[in-house]
């Protein structure tokens, strides 16, 4: 049997559909992307927009005229928040919450569709443990993704998560240096640190991340380490010297802003305000001068003037940052902002989007061309239909260049020339070799 799969939303959703596909394909399925029908369907939801909820239903959709007789999945956070809801898409058999999704061969039986779906939702408040842990990006072994926290304690005014995701909670220490000797000893590279808000990590432990990453350096093998996201308050000097002290720890820092404006921080219900956010952006380029800083940004948020937006621009115009992640903000049931005053009309939302978006074009442009000429270090992760190689240097610039075919998965060294878009062109640095592991 096919287990067709997709993930909306986050790093950590695509972390645990991974996973899930891991459990299925150990059973014997064969695991394919959903464009390419299957028997079974896993849709791993998100809900932090109202696209997303959208998206969930087309996709169902969309894996039914591929296969009408397909068993249909549908976890994560939006099954968690709607179930009925999702219960009510037409050709859906199951319904998981965000602590059930890890079950669902379990729980979908024998895989025959269902006049009415089943559904397992229980009440995430209560969670204890983080469900999904460790998993792969696919069969190229070259990176893995490691989930190490999960659940959020803020309570940020524009946010479900943790309606969806529960409290704060972390796995051990020893657990997470434990699953990472075992992705090194399959084969893996490098392994990204997921959570839904991973600086949080350990402190219900009386541990810290700061003590995580350091004990992951003692994981013999480990070429490269990633955070996936962390907050800009919880990013703390001694995270960053450590960066700048490692040979493991990757050189690139994604990091939620939400706005440039004090007051809609305020309004946001953020833990921390511009000036500190500066602060960690030039803190880091201190320590490793060619690091690369994403930003999430969220326009039209409910009371965010023109004057409001426009002080966002101009704070990330100014800024020293790679490129940003922009969010046009969707009502969320259940959350604070909803219910606030001045709402921004959808067309202005749109437009702020567009504008920040052309701004995130010229800031990536700008940091490839800085880098033109370096050589980094790239992990090749697989060989394109043309037979070019491509994977992603240390500070995470997607990069194109000839190679053979059996450097896949190897970290080789790479002149980096001119980007287009997203990626750049490059050679294999004609003097140095490559680190082909084991």
């Amino acid at each position: 049997m096919q287990l067709a799969v997709h993930t909306l939303g986050c790093k950590l959703n695509q972390s645990e559909t991974s996973a899930i596909g891991s459990q299925f394909r150990e059973s014997g399925f064969d695991v394919v992307e959903l464009r390419e029908g299957g028997d079974v369907v896993f849709i791993n939801s998100c809900t932090v927009t109202e696209t997303a909820d959208q998206e969930c239903r087309k996709l169902v959709r969309r894996a039914l005229r591929k296969n009408p007789r397909a068993f249909v999945i549908v976890a994560g956070c939006y099954a968690q928040l709607q179930p009925e809801e999702v219960a009510s898409i037409e050709g859906v058999d199951l319904v998981l919450g965000t602590s059930e999704k890890h079950r669902a061969m379990e729980l979908a039986g024998d895989f025959q569709k269902r006049d009415t779906p089943f559904i397992a939702v229980g009440d995430i408040a209560t969670a204890t443990t983080i469900g999904v842990g460790h998993t792969d990006s696919g069969d190229d072994r070259t990176r893995a993704f490691l989930k190490v926290q999960d659940g959020c304690d803020y309570t940020c005014s524009f946010c479900t998560i943790p309606l969806a995701r529960g409290p704060s909670r972390s796995l051990p220490v020893e657990d997470v240096v434990r699953q990472a000797r075992n992705l090194v000893w399959k084969g893996f590279r490098e392994i990204v640190l997921t959570g839904v808000n991973v600086g949080d990590y350990g402190t219900k432990r009386d541990s810290s991340f700061h003590a995580l990453l350091q004990a992951l350096h003692t994981v013999e093998g480990l070429d490269r380490l990633k955070i996936s996201s962390i907050e800009p308050n919880l990013l703390t000097d001694e995270i960053i010297a450590l960066a700048a002290t490692s040979d493991r720890l990757m050189p690139h820092f994604h990091i939620p802003l939400q706005s440039g404006s004090d007051t809609t921080l305020r309004q946001m219900r953020r833990r921390y305000k511009s000036a500190l956010y500066r602060d960690r952006v030039e803190t880091i380029l201190q320590a490793l001068p060619s690091a690369a800083i994403g930003v999430d940004v969220i326009t039209g948020f409910p009371g965010e003037s023109e004057a409001h937006f426009l002080e966002t621009v101009h704070f990330l115009e100014d800024l020293p940052i790679a490129y940003l992640h922009v969010f046009t903000y969707s009502e969320r049931a259940n959350t604070p902002a909803t219910d606030m005053a001045a709402p921004v009309p959808r067309e202005e939302r749109t437009r702020r989007t567009h504008v920040l978006r052309e701004l995130s074009v010229k800031k990536r442009a700008a940091f490839h061309a800085a880098q033109a000429g370096e050589t980094r270090n790239v992990l090749v992760e697989k060989v394109l239909p043309e037979g070019r190689l491509t994977g992603l240097t240390d500070h995470y610039v997607r990069v194109v260049f000839d190679g053979e075919p059996s450097l896949q998965g190897a970290i080789v060294p790479v002149v980096l020339g001119e980007g287009s878009g997203e990626r750049v062109e490059g050679w294999i640095a004609s003097d140095q070799g490559c680190m082909l592991g084991a």
